[in-house]
């Protein structure tokens, strides 16, 4: 009994310290599940004034559905509108512009003391299709997990597009005056290269006094990770130029108890597989050149053989097969052709009358787009297959990176990815600024965003851009165009 009295007493003793203890391992606890959120990203948990406004923005827009062909870019171009007058700006520096229904473009302007021809900042507010029953999640819903936020237009280009409002704002609450003006271009119909002239196009016609700068900053260059770790930074200096064009094939057609031979998916299927086992011949131009030069550096050995194979006088055919293998690498080194939309028939108990495809194109700079047209009905090699092309090709020259507009690029990327090298790049894909290029204002694909090289997902299922590479990409490009723009 007395040891059994001796144990509660001292129990009670203890009992405030254990308490203590618990609350200060508990605070601890705490303390590191913050930190470790805040170095994740996580925008639930120790976001910055600043990260948090460019996540509602960002959230926004996702949300709003801009798929070009049914989606409504007016709406969002009005949203942004919204926000940077809530923000301080007068209304007669941010205009919101609809050409066409459900169609819109946002023009702001921060101005600076005009001692510099003003800057552009471009994204393109419009988004290609997403089937929700494709998707692991609602395309629509900006949606957070593992790390990631997921939707339609996160990457391409909405992360751009909200970046760029949400740091607008923050220099107009820093009331920072640049050398220059900073004016925003919101456009619409970048995704159908503005095939309907109501986009980037309608600007340069009708108001090119607000747009005219020295030179854009656009989507088209990133910040690449190989397993997690950066190896470039890119800087867009040229694109390709995309041409689509529409194959057919007509018959009698009949009922499908007497089939024929000659059938008209059967021409178009044969015919595709020819283009599919078809290889353009290889195109370096100078700045794929500097690229491949640059890559092999960061590559595994193997690969690198086989890169300065390629570059070489006489390329090893090995070598070009394997570098050709890589999707990302065979865009780089030639124009290529692929079949992206199918049809035929028009009943399950009849011989189809009709078999249709649609093929696009991404043609080097410099390539004549008639000689492609030419090589694709070569290799189609039917000529039951009627070619159609669709549209009129943009071609533009690549901009020159001037010194100055470099220097700041590598000061801002060492700020973040120090030793990572800045690389001009050409895209594979195709942008608006090929028309600012042609209207004298050179354009520049840089947007500061990482993702993997190898998992590209833009236009395709579960559209995705790393949390971290989300906030990280913001504050570059705020750092970045501070860095240009001069002034205080």
């Amino acid at each position: 009994m007395p040891n059994a009295l001796a144990r509660i007493a001292l129990n009670h003793l203890w009992a405030p310290y254990r308490r203590a203890r618990l609350r200060f391992n508990t605070a601890l606890t705490a303390a590191a599940v913050l930190m470790l959120a805040a170095a994740a990203g996580d925008p639930a948990r120790a976001l910055t004034a600043q990260q948090q406004r460019a996540f509602d923005i960002y959230k926004e827009l996702v949300e709003i559905n801009t798929v070009t062909a049914t989606g409504d870019t007016g709406r969002a171009a009005d949203a942004m509108a919204a926000r940077l007058i809530s923000a301080g700006f007068d209304s007669t520096d941010v205009q919101v512009f609809k050409p066409a229904p459900r169609k819109g473009n946002l023009v702001a302007r921060l101005r600076g003391t005009g001692a510099k021809r003003p800057i552009l900042l471009l994204a393109h507010l419009d988004v290609v299709e997403a089937r929700p029953e494709d998707w692991s999640f609602d395309p629509f819903r900006l949606t957070e997990k593992d790390g990631y936020f997921y939707g339609r237009g996160s990457g391409d280009d909405k992360y751009m597009a909200a970046t760029f409002v949400a740091n607008l704002i923050r220099y107009k609450q820093e009331s920072y005056r640049p050398d220059r003006d900073i004016i925003l271009v919101l456009e619409t119909d970048e995704e159908i290269l503005d095939a309907n002239a109501v986009g980037i196009q309608w600007l340069l016609k009708n108001h090119r006094d607000l747009i005219d700068a020295e030179f854009a900053l656009n989507e088209g260059g990133g910040v690449g990770l190989k397993r997690g770790k950066p190896i470039r930074n890119s800087i867009q200096t040229s694109e390709k130029v995309s041409r689509s064009y529409r194959l057919t094939v007509t018959n009698k057609g009949g009922h499908s108890s007497v089939p024929s031979p000659d059938n008209a998916i059967y021409h178009l299927a044969e015919g595709l597989a020819r283009l599919a086992r078809f290889a353009f011949p290889v195109n370096l131009n100078t700045t794929t050149r500097q690229s491949f030069e640059r890559t092999a550096e960061l590559e595994t050995p193997e690969t690198a053989a086989d890169i300065r194979s390629v570059l070489s006088a006489n390329p090893d055919p090995a070598a070009l097969a394997r570098l050709s293998a890589n999707p990302a690498y065979n865009a780089q080194l030639r124009t290529t052709c692929v079949a992206t939309m199918l049809e035929g028939g028009h009943a399950r108990n009849a011989l189809p009358q009709t078999a249709g495809a649609t093929v696009n194109c991404r043609i080097m700079p410099g390539e004549n787009v008639d000689d492609v047209t030419a090589t694709l009905k070569r290799v189609l090699a039917d000529e039951q297959i009627a070619v159609t092309p669709i549209g009129q090709p943009v071609l533009s020259e690549p901009s020159a990176i001037e010194e100055g507009l470099l220097s700041a690029i590598e000061k801002t990327s060492a700020e973040f990815w120090p030793g990572v090298p800045v690389v001009p790049v050409m895209s594979a894909g195709a942008t608006d600024g090929s028309y600012l290029r042609n209207a004298g204002i050179p354009t520049y694909g840089h947007s500061g965003l990482a993702s993997d090289v190898d998992d590209v997902r833009a236009h395709g299922k579960d559209e995705r851009v790393a949390v971290k590479s989300f906030f990280e990409g913001g504050e570059y490009l705020y750092r970045l165009v501070k860095r240009l723009s001069g002034g205080k």
